[in-house]
């Protein structure tokens, strides 16, 4: 399974980016879980979904500044 791109991410509707970020959360929650009761087969799950979690979050910061960022009042 390859990474996924930064930039198919930058495509997401904001919506979209919110339900990736909180089924990613939740999957990070079931491999913990899985990894505690001993049951998980495949480790790199963890990077994977970390670095998911880490595009996700870092497009939506982006998107927070750009949307906060109010023109300079020139005097």
């Amino acid at each position: 399974m390859a990474l996924p791109k930064i930039s198919e991410i930058r495509d997401l509707s904001d919506q979209e980016l919110q339900e990736r970020i909180a089924a990613a959360r939740r999957q990070l929650f079931d491999l913990r879980f899985q990894q505690a009761t001993r049951r998980l087969e495949k480790n790199h799950q963890f990077k994977h979904t970390r670095h998911q979690l880490a595009q996700l979050l870092t497009v939506e910061r982006e998107r927070l500044l750009t949307t906060s960022k109010s023109p300079v009042a020139e005097e």
